[in-house]
């Protein structure tokens, strides 16, 4: 059994939030989305990624003949490949509508999709929203951000992140949906385990929070509801200059 909600907020600076989310117990598909780019468009680039995401998820939720446009990797399981073909389906829908109106140039999306079928959960991530499990009270970051920072820690592990925070290059993403006309999508799998929770986020939430603060409020106990409300809450008594958005899962078998 999943359970889950999702919670947004445009942020105390910005006027307009520019965030998507996704939760389709139903479907096992859960997704959040930043949008960027000029004259709202960030707003239009996200819903776009969602609804295409969606929609291949869901025609394709049945096991029925489907056609899959980038073929299909016979390393990955059926809902592996179903994950990795709808994110590169949104890639393509936010892709080709940045190039049909001058005020949709450049527009682009991060994106975080987990997608739980029976206890297995298939994930994806493109950009700086992260996807954290809590077991046991434990938080555990289970995507890489993609972006000049992680490169350079991952190149040297030794650099104190500290000594970044004020590059001119801190921002730059390394991977966005919808801006190139390909995109490379790497998809996890994994079992979950009773009573596991599930946190996709922004990085309007993860850049206000801690991660230790973000495991006393998944470890504390509650509802996926009351959880979602209170990370949001939690990250809008700090700066909270970006939108925020948290969708809260929980599985129990």
């Amino acid at each position: 059994m999943l359970t889950a909600y999702g919670a947004t907020h445009p942020g105390r600076v910005r006027k307009i939030n520019e965030d998507s989310w996704l939760s389709e117990p139903e479907l096992g598909l859960f997704v959040v989305a930043d949008g960027m780019g000029g004259h709202n468009a960030g707003e239009v680039a996200s819903k776009l990624a969602i609804e295409a995401i969606r929609r291949f998820v869901a025609r394709t939720s049945d096991g029925d003949d489907a056609t899959w446009p980038y073929g299909i990797d016979p390393s990955l399981s059926f809902n592996a490949n179903r994950l990795k073909t709808s994110v590169k389906l949104a890639n393509r829908r936010v892709f080709k509508a940045s190039e049909s109106l001058d005020d949709y140039s450049g527009m682009g999306t991060t994106g975080v999709v987990v997608l739980i079928d029976q206890g297995r959960m298939n994930y994806a991530s493109v950009g700086d929203s992260r996807i954290y499990s809590c077991q046991g009270g434990r938080l555990q970051q289970l995507t890489a951000d993609d972006s000049w920072i992680s490169e350079v820690l991952a190149r040297d592990p030794g650099v104190d992140p500290a000594s970044l925070r004020d590059h001119p290059m801190r921002n730059v993403l390394t991977s966005v949906i919808g801006v190139r006309e390909a995109l490379d999508v790497k998809v996890a799998e994994r079992a979950l385990s009773p009573g596991e929770i599930v946190m996709l986020c922004c990085d309007g939430l993860h850049g206000a929070l801690p991660a230790d603060a973000i495991q006393a409020i998944l470890a504390g106990g509650g509802t996926p509801d009351a959880l979602a409300r209170r990370l949001v809450d939690a990250a809008l008594e700090g700066p909270a200059t970006d939108n925020i958005t948290a969708v809260v899962v929980r599985y129990d078998p």
